[in-house]
C-alpha cells in the first residue's frame, strides 16, 4: 500500500521577534508580504514543488482570520484551526487531526522558511525514504562559536567541528513523531523542533545538507534579505 507523505506547517504563532514594535497590535509574521504574497503562501508553495507530497496541512490558531485568503487556490493544501500554545502542541494537534497511519511520513516545515529550494527538499525525502529513517535539513556551523558568561562577555570558545544548525523540513514517521511529542509533553521537556523530541525518545535523526536560502525569517531585517532571495 502507498504510504502517505504529508507536510505540516505550524502557523499558529505571532512571530514577535520579527516585529519592529512587538508591543503594538501585529499581523503575524507568516502573513506579512514578500513580493506581494504572504510568507506562509511562499512556504507552502515550496513544499508543493515536490509531487510526492500528497497534501500540505497548515495548522493555525483557532481564531485565525487570515489563513483562508492567504492559501486560496493552492492545490493539495488544507488549513486547520488546531494550533496550540507552543510549536510542539501545534504539531501534535495537527498530527491527530490528520488521522494518519503510524507508518505514513510527515514533513514539518516552518512557515518562516519560504526560501526552501526544491533540491534541498528532494534530498531530504530521498534519504529518508531510502533509509526508512527520519531526518532533517541542516547546515554545518561556519562561524566561530562563543559561549557567554551570562552577560556580554565571553566565557569560552566552542568547537564547531560537529555543530550543525537545524533547518526544516524535518521528516519522520507519523506515529513515532506523535508518540515522541506526547512523551516530551508528559515530562514538560523543552522541545524546540521535532528532531529534539525524537532525540529525547532515543532516535538519531539523519542530518541532510540544507541551503543558505532556507534561513528562518526571525528578525525585522530578515524580510528584506528574504525578499531579495525570492
Amino acid at each position: 500500500m502507498h504510504k502517505k507523505l504529508i507536510a505540516i506547517v505550524p502557523a499558529a504563532g505571532v512571530g514577535a521577534r520579527a516585529q519592529d514594535d512587538p508591543s503594538s497590535a501585529i499581523l503575524p509574521k507568516q502573513y506579512r508580504l514578500l513580493k506581494g504574497q504572504p510568507m506562509l503562501r511562499w512556504a507552502v508553495q515550496a513544499l508543493l514543488a515536490d509531487s510526492r507530497i500528497d497534501e500540505v496541512r497548515v495548522a493555525v490558531a483557532p481564531d485565525d482570520p487570515w489563513a483562508a485568503q492567504a492559501l486560496a487556490g493552492l492545490p493539495r493544501t488544507f488549513w486547520r484551526p488546531c494550533g496550540g500554545p507552543t510549536r510542539a502542541d501545534t504539531v501534535a494537534a495537527a498530527l491527530r487531526d490528520a488521522g494518519l497511519d503510524a507508518d505514513d511520513w510527515v514533513l514539518v516545515h516552518d512557515a518562516a522558511r519560504p526560501g526552501l529550494p526544491a533540491s534541498a527538499l528532494a534530498r531530504l525525502i530521498d534519504l529518508c525514504l531510502e533509509k526508512s529513517a527520519g531526518g532533517l535539513l541542516a547546515q554545518p556551523v561556519a562561524d566561530t562559536v562563543k559561549r557567554s558568561a551570562g552577560d556580554d562577555t565571553v566565557a569560552c570558545s566552542v568547537s564547531r567541528s560537529q555543530l550543525w544548525l537545524a533547518q526544516t523540513p524535518q521528516m519522520f514517521p507519523a506515529g513515532a513523531l506523535l508518540q515522541a511529542l506526547e512523551a516530551a509533553a508528559g515530562i514538560a521537556a523543552d522541545i524546540t523542533d521535532e528532531a529534539s523530541a525524537m532525540e529525547l525518545a532515543g532516535h538519531a535523526p539523519h542530518l541532510v545538507a540544507g541551503s543558505a536560502r532556507n534561513f528562518k525569517v526571525t528578525w525585522p531585517e530578515d524580510f528584506d534579505l528574504m525578499d531579495r532571495w525570492l
